[in-house]
Parts: C-alpha cells; sequence; structure tokens
C-alpha cells in the first residue's frame, strides 16, 4: 500500500511511490523520446523550473542566477544561446569563484514560504502531448510566484 506523500520542497504530491526525482526523468525522457521543435527553450525552462522549485540543489549563489535566468527567458524572450554567450565567462568553471550546485552546507533557500501554483507534477498530469506549452506555462507561474512571494533574489 502506497502512501500519498508530499514534496518537502516544492510541495508536489507524489502518488505509488514517485517522487520529483522520477519526474524530473520523466520529462527528460519525454524530450529524448519526442524532438520538440522548441526543445532548446523548453529544455532550459524545465530544468530552471525545476531547480527552482528545489533551491537546496541550488547554492546560495547559483539560487540568485537561476532566478534571473528565469526572468531573462520569460520577460525578456532572450534565447538559450544567447543565455551561453552572454554568461559564458561567468560560469566557467575555470574562472568562477563561486559554486552552482548546492552541499549539504551551503544550498539556496528562500527567504519566506512559497506556495507554487503548479510544479512537476502538474506538468506530468498533463502528459507528453501537451509538454511544450505546459512547460512555459510551468515558467510563467513559477516566475510570477516568486516574485509575488517576495522571494525574486536580487544581486
Amino acid at each position: 500500500m502506497n502512501a500519498t506523500r508530499t514534496c518537502p520542497e516544492c510541495g508536489a504530491t507524489w502518488h505509488e511511490g514517485q517522487t520529483c526525482q522520477d519526474f524530473f526523468h520523466q520529462m527528460l525522457l519525454w524530450e529524448w523520446e519526442n524532438a520538440y521543435p522548441d526543445y532548446n527553450i523548453v529544455h532550459f525552462l524545465m530544468v530552471l523550473c525545476y531547480h527552482l522549485q528545489h533551491p537546496n540543489l541550488y547554492s546560495p549563489e547559483g539560487l540568485r542566477g537561476a532566478t534571473h535566468l528565469l526572468a531573462d527567458f520569460v520577460e525578456h524572450g532572450i534565447t538559450p544561446q544567447e543565455v551561453r554567450r552572454q554568461n559564458s565567462t561567468r560560469v566557467d568553471s575555470g574562472t568562477r569563484s563561486w559554486k552552482i550546485t548546492g552541499t549539504p552546507t551551503s544550498h539556496g533557500s528562500y527567504n519566506s514560504s512559497v506556495q507554487w501554483t503548479l510544479t512537476d507534477a502538474d506538468i506530468i498530469a498533463g502528459g507528453a502531448d501537451n509538454y511544450s506549452e505546459n512547460i512555459r506555462a510551468w515558467a510563467r507561474a513559477t516566475y510570477e510566484t516568486l516574485k509575488t512571494s517576495g522571494n525574486f533574489a536580487s544581486e
């Protein structure tokens, strides 16, 4: 018997023993199987939303950078190629003095509680056929929730 549980970070409902990490892997599989025409932006948005809703995966510096990256995608329509061009030096592991990934002793967190309106569980429930549009909606909802909750990290 599988009890329903919720993710301690994003609040997604877990059914039948599946976790957010399982949902993340399912989304990656859909991307690989379905050759979505807007794969580049959809993939970047999916990874950003997943990590922003699980902030312990980022370092504090990584979390601040990720919130601004989401704003660039959502508000300004910047492309993944442009992001790579603009940030290649700043995030180069050979030159940066900060970590992107969180560690047990130094990881990202939000100053105030966040109630996400869409989570990875919602994307999975929407199915592979609606994946691209649902990822874009997830990105907009994640961005708006960060702003309205007062957790949009400033640099």
